[in-house]
């Protein structure tokens, strides 16, 4: 394995840290169909930050391409495409299946194929090794082998990365298992952990992300309990955590690639075999509808104050799924924007964080460069940045009408300062 030839398929938030850090040790190829990717990490740039110019300029040995020529003598496949959700929630497992046809079709004896994607339990094997083979005209576990090692980058994340987090590792046979786990421990100073099996590994990944889901709904409806009987919930959580073995949880809006996504792959896989998953569903159902009860909850406080919700313009504070990194996917901040534009309210979202024009490919709208004095009814604290932390309240209210409403979604103000809050 020490002298075998890596390809990286896919160069996002997951694969681009791996490649990267393989890149420092051994020969690796970065491919991506996305030619402007690939022309920005060429020129050691790289928009999603979770890599620097001088850690490009480290990996010596890799190099980038959007040509399957290009990769055709590489013999360990690494694969991190996204597996999003459709829009009824269930798995798309399309870039997964389009990446394994791409590697088949210059798979050779003795490769191994490792996928990182987070997946159900079963879909390396019952998915990708069917593509794999049939485009190929190999046989699996005697030609070629495969591998599962799931991907904990956690973006925006600068003190929990790649090399410091413990890694699962599995492979196809007990022999490949071993190689896996001692090609990842090249790069893992935090160590790896072996897996018995693939299907525990995947199982083992999408559990993770489902157990924070459950949590984080739990919060979110005890929330919407305390709301109801005026109380206020980042004071109970404060007394709770006192407790040594409290668990520290926030209420918010959950989105993102990984918390608010995995737990429809496990369920998916749940109902397919004819178990219906009760709590993971209702866990999702509270925390999809949060952006809906957030904007509910904006309208009864400026109707209280007589402010006219028809025509109201409302500042939304964030638009990335999660503080202090550009990532936008998935975001539940769209629910807020979508939600009042039903209210026929006019809608302006900053963040410094978001490329503007990235936004308006993906959701259809434009970012505001800066908000606007005296000019909203309402501003909405949707997402933690650092720079929205340093906004004392008369700043905030410098941007409001006489008459308005400001509503902390995540905690950033005294809860004296703000008209309501999660």
């Amino acid at each position: 394995m020490k002298n075998r030839k890596i390809c990286v398929i896919g160069l996002g938030y997951v694969g681009l840290p791996i490649a990267v850090e393989f890149g420092k040790k051994r020969k690796v190829i970065g491919f991506d169909i996305n030619q402007e990717r690939i022309a920005e990490l060429k020129n050691l740039t790289d928009t999603t930050l979770e890599t620097t110019r001088q850690e490009l300029l480290e990996a010596t040995q890799l190099s980038f391409t959007t040509s399957i020529d290009e990769i055709k003598d590489c013999h360990i496949y690494i694969v991190t495409v996204p597996t999003p959700i459709d829009s009824l929630k269930k798995p798309d497992l399309n870039p997964l299946k389009k990446a394994s046809k791409t590697i088949a079709k210059i798979l050779k004896k003795g490769d191994i194929v490792i996928y990182e994607s987070t997946v159900y339990p079963g879909a390396t094997e019952e998915v990708c090794v069917p593509i794999l083979e049939k485009h190929s005209n190999l046989k699996f576990n005697q030609d070629f082998y495969c591998g599962y090692s799931p991907e904990r980058i956690n973006p925006g994340d600068k003190n929990h990365r790649l090399p410091s987090i413990k890694k699962i590792t599995s492979g196809s046979t007990l022999e490949i298992s071993i190689k896996v786990d001692e090609l990842y421990q090249e790069i893992i100073t935090a160590g790896t952990h072996r897996a018995s099996s693939i299907k525990v590994a995947e199982a083992a990944k999408v559990i993770e992300n489902t157990q924070r889901d459950v949590n984080i709904a739990l919060i979110n409806e005890l929330a919407l309990i305390f709301n109801k009987l005026d109380i206020d919930t980042e004071s109970v959580l404060k007394a709770a955590g006192t407790k040594w073995n409290f668990l520290p949880f926030s209420p918010g809006l959950v989105g993102g690639h990984c918390i608010s996504v995995d737990p429809y792959y496990l369920t998916h896989k749940a109902i397919e075999i004819g178990y219906v998953p009760e709590m993971i569903l209702s866990g999702r159902k509270i925390n999809d509808n949060m952006g809906i009860y957030v904007v509910h909850q904006v309208a009864k406080l400026m109707t209280k104050k007589n402010i006219s919700i028809d025509g109201s313009k409302i500042l939304i504070m964030g638009l990335t799924f999660k503080e202090n990194c550009p990532d936008i996917r998935n975001t539940q901040v769209i629910n807020l924007i979508s939600s009042f534009e039903d209210l026929r309210c006019s809608v302006d979202v900053y963040d410094p964080w978001v490329n503007k024009e990235g936004a308006f490919i993906e959701h259809g709208f434009k970012l505001i460069e800066e908000p606007t004095k005296k000019k909203y009814d309402a501003i909405v604290l949707a997402v933690a940045h650092d720079e929205f932390k340093l906004l004392s309240i008369d700043k905030l209210k410098a941007f409001c009408k006489d008459k308005h409403v400001i509503y902390d979604v995540k905690y950033l103000l005294k809860a004296s300062e703000s008209d309501g809050r999660l």
